[in-house]
């Protein structure tokens, strides 16, 4: 204990055979023990031992009341966790991780006396999660106490009830995660600074989704000089409450060149390239998974050691629906969304993905979406992303909405949104049409030009054919309040090329 007080050692303990509450009073069998080591020695050195042993039985530890074999290999894999890793061995199975962990090293300047705080943003499943790790094993060395609290956003959630409590129980929380005590109780808000403020620290807060969550753990003036705080999260708006500037973000950006064929091929391999006859559907899965990390991990892993007709079956399922670990990820992201951002959020993935963004502004102006500041917030959430002025989406989280709008109803005619020519046309055949949104798919997608089918459209509602033209030999048009619209007509056909209102 001397050597974590003088030298700032870590400690792990493990309790074998005897109880942590027996160790901090000294009673049981244990104290019984202590009491025949204590024979003969000073009361100044007892004393020192009784406290020495309060407070290793005050660390979180290891205990044998579990299986002896599950505990040593607990034991070891969390010991090899602490441990820093040789710098050789960090990028073995990180396709491309190196770059980008360089890149972000060039952004921290460790030799600052400062506080430093740096941010690294992506959508999610980009492997933001990997690099800041990786980056962590690498640094953490240099720091006299670290702690890496992953997942912020599923282990410290806000709950109701009292505030004041509430940040108490947040503070004992990164304490004894940094200190490695079990349970720190914080009688007080300037308990954090009083114990950490001459003490230089590595924090890493992943996957960080609140402002109050940097509130409660990311306070510069909380930590002592030289003090590192790294912080992931899909929400680019929140460094700006802690005015960041962009050379304090690291963009976390997919793979580029033949990066996403070797992540993928590690997987589903074991190694970084097809096996032989496999190539083009190697090529195939990594372009359905749109370079995504966390895509091209979930597939590997899902064809590893099937035959080549096996993967051949599975593609169709590949190509028509996620697997359900990819859309629990993503959709984590979407749930966060207001009602109204939701809705702008189904309205990019279903139709104006590769829009121009002024005329996605144009088309939605007159709704109640709030459309510009809407589209800021996708893009801080990074769900969509704006290039040359086209708006942009991951194929993964586009696929994700309109599965969404799939599961809307069973009944075509009762969705949000429509995007596939066979069930377009069926319900203007079925008359079963209810208002709502016809849509047709573009960038990389079966492209809806003409629907044809046969028989009467009957007078519908508001019904809204974004990105349509009507056309037939007997189609009636109009104008009223500057918008085309027709009653009930026989049609032949739609060419989906401009957008109107058909209503009645």
């Amino acid at each position: 204990m001397k050597c974590r007080e003088d030298d700032q050692k870590r400690v792990i303990t493990v309790f074998y055979e005897v109880d942590p509450s027996d160790v901090r009073k000294q009673i049981g069998d244990f104290g019984k023990a202590f009491e025949k080591t204590c024979v003969e020695k000073t009361e100044e050195v007892i004393h020192e031992w009784r406290r020495a042993l309060k407070e290793v039985a005050g660390i979180a530890g290891y205990a044998s009341s579990n299986c002896e074999a599950d505990l040593i290999n607990e034991l070891a894999t969390n010991i090899m966790g602490v441990l820093p890793l040789t710098p050789s061995n960090d990028f073995d199975d990180f396709v491309g991780i190196e770059d980008r962990v360089m890149e972000m090293k060039t952004m921290l300047n460790l030799q600052t006396k400062e506080v430093k705080v740096i941010g690294i943003w992506g959508t999610a499943g980009i492997g933001k999660t990997t690099a800041a790790r990786v980056l962590y094993n690498q640094i953490s060395p240099g720091f006299s106490f670290s702690t890496f609290l992953e997942n912020i956003k599923g282990c410290f959630e806000r709950s109701c009830g009292n505030d004041h409590q509430l940040k108490l129980r947040f503070q004992g929380k990164l304490l004894s995660q940094i200190f490695n005590q079990k349970d720190i109780v914080v009688g007080h808000l300037g308990w954090a600074p009083q114990k950490l403020s001459d003490k230089k620290v590595l924090v890493v807060l992943d996957e960080v989704d609140s402002w109050w969550q940097l509130e409660e753990m990311a306070k510069r003036a909380w930590f002592g000089p030289g003090s590192m705080i790294i912080i992931t999260t899909e929400d680019r708006k929140l460094f700006k409450t802690l005015g960041l500037e962009a050379n304090q973000i690291y963009e976390m950006k997919l793979p580029i060149g033949d990066e996403a064929l070797q992540i993928f091929c590690l997987y589903a391999f074991g190694q970084k390239f097809p096996d032989n006859g496999f190539e083009s559907l190697a090529w195939e899965v990594t372009k359905l998974a749109g370079k995504l990390p966390l895509g091209l991990r979930v597939m590997g892993s899902y064809l590893r050691g099937m035959s080549k007709d096996e993967w051949i079956d599975a593609l169709p399922s590949l190509r028509s629906s996620l697997d359900s670990e990819i859309e629990s990820t993503l959709r984590l992201s979407y749930n966060v969304l207001s009602v109204k951002e939701k809705a702008l959020f189904l309205h990019i993935a279903c139709f104006f993905v590769g829009f121009k963004d002024d005329r996605v502004k144009s088309i939605l102006e007159k709704s109640d979406l709030n459309v510009i500041h809407g589209l800021q917030t996708l893009a801080y959430r990074s769900l969509i992303y704006v290039e040359h002025r086209l708006i942009r989406m991951h194929s993964l989280l586009q696929q994700m909405g309109e599965e969404i709008v799939y599961g809307q109803s069973a009944e075509p005619g009762k969705r949000q949104f429509l995007t596939k020519a066979t069930e377009i046309s069926e319900i203007f055949e079925e008359n079963t049409l209810k208002p709502c949104t016809i849509l047709h798919m573009l960038w990389g997608r079966p492209s809806i030009r003409t629907l044809t089918f046969t028989g009467k459209i009957s007078k519908t509602s508001t019904t809204s054919l974004v990105g349509s033209q009507l056309t037939s030999s007997s189609l009636a048009l109009t104008k009223r309040s500057q918008e085309r619209r027709t009653r009930s007509v026989s049609m032949k056909a739609i060419e989906l090329l401009h957008s109107w209102d058909y209503t009645e």
